[in-house]
């Protein structure tokens, strides 16, 4: 038994990888090799995930509930978690309306056991980073109620159509919940609605988050520091995939009209409730619904007065790509191919001896080096070989 031991190593070994005996100096005495190594298997390692073959919802309706009790004045996250979270979040809107135009998201904030909706659901990142720039100024306090921000985001998500895709994000700073009932009641009906719901717990685990994210069909993870907080809430900038009880229908959306000359100034639809001083829907130009004419300054939107959905084509083109993402490239061992390729074909960047992986596409056989592999990915969303290559055939 001894000699078996030694052979396998301990079994609590076996869990995790060394990582830090992977990071080793090249000739150069650079780490970057070792490094760049370890990046590319984490974000391969997430987007195998996505196979392209599941369900998406592409019309998605999130509301993000944010803990703001005493909890989140702790400092272990700089300057503190409240800080913190309200800088990524930030960006993280900014991410989600850029991948997910036709899209809606809202805010929920909890505290002294209660829960307040500090903006809507709607497709305006303006609005939500306003909403979410103000946090600064509230102080942390009391406890929070899990409970009763889910009851509050259930009963907007609960009014939606069943083609809609309905999401629920948590950042849960606090390892305690004051809630005025029984939450398993709450997680069965967000679960018979199907909602799905995802914790990021920025000190430990909780057992009723992993209760909630499990019976949902949603994730659960706990942070590090501020940069795998950052990871992992761009995670959910993709689509999930559909809940089972998510019906397909066709959606009736408008391509708006554009005036270049107005004889006048006139007001917008959506700076009619705006108070004095911040903003103005005075002006000659905008996008007129094509069914009741109303006039809007940006877009995508839903009209106010017929209730379509105002959409332009490059909202739908960036909606429609996570429904065919590009193919994973195949990784190939720079130094072991017979005819190693001198430079990145998009890029142009000279392959060194830091560069242990290339990658290519299966498609158009060209080679890429890491960066414009996540690039591709991450961002394009299309091959530029592959791009190139029909062009050439036209």
């Amino acid at each position: 038994m001894a000699e078996e031991e030694e052979n396998t190593g301990y079994r609590w070994e076996s869990g995790y990888e060394k990582t830090w005996e992977e990071i080793k100096e090249n000739e150069e005495g650079l780490l970057e090799a070792s490094i760049n190594d370890i990046i590319q298997r984490e974000k391969r390692k997430r987007r195998l995930d996505h196979t392209g073959r599941s369900r998406l919802g592409m019309m998605r309706h999130l509301y993000i509930i944010v803990d703001s009790s005493e909890a989140m004045s702790v400092q272990d996250l700089k300057p503190t978690r409240q800080l913190c979270t309200i800088k990524l979040l930030e960006g993280f809107v900014e991410e989600f309306f850029d991948q997910n135009p036709i899209s809606q998201l809202g805010i929920i904030i909890t505290r002294n056991m209660r829960a307040e909706k500090i903006s809507e659901l709607a497709g305006n990142p303006r609005k939500h980073t306003q909403a979410i720039q103000q946090l600064k100024e509230m102080a942390c306090s009391g406890e929070p109620s899990l409970q009763n921000a889910l009851e509050l985001a259930l009963n907007s998500l609960r009014l939606l159509p069943s083609h809609a895709s309905r999401e629920i994000l948590v950042i849960l700073g606090s390892l305690t919940t004051c809630d005025p009932g029984d939450i398993l009641v709450t997680i069965q009906n967000l679960k018979d609605k199907g909602v799905v719901c995802s914790v990021v717990a920025l000190a430990a685990e909780v057992h009723v988050c992993r209760l909630l994210s499990r019976e949902t069909g949603g994730t659960f993870n706990v942070v590090l520091d501020d940069s795998h907080f950052r990871d992992l809430l761009l995670c959910h900038v993709d689509p999930p995939a559909a809940a089972s009880c998510l019906e397909s229908s066709l959606i009736k959306m408008g391509f708006p009209m554009t005036k270049s000359k107005e004889p006048s100034f006139t007001m917008c639809m959506c700076h009619l409730d705006s108070p004095d001083g911040e903003g103005s829907g005075l002006k000659t130009k905008g996008y007129y619904c094509p069914q009741c004419y109303s006039r809007y300054c940006e877009l995508p939107v839903e009209c106010r007065a017929c209730g379509l959905t105002l959409v332009a084509a490059p909202h739908l083109a960036r909606s429609y790509h996570h429904l065919f993402p590009v193919a994973s490239f195949t990784e190939l061992e720079l130094k072991n191919m017979i005819e190693p390729p001198a430079y990145c074909y998009a890029c142009q960047k000279e392959y060194s001896d830091s560069d242990k992986h290339v990658y290519q596409c299966k498609t158009c056989n060209r080679i890429f080096c890491l960066d414009c592999d996540l690039f591709i990915h991450d961002t394009l969303h299309s091959c530029p070989g592959c791009i190139s290559s029909k062009d050439a055939v036209k």
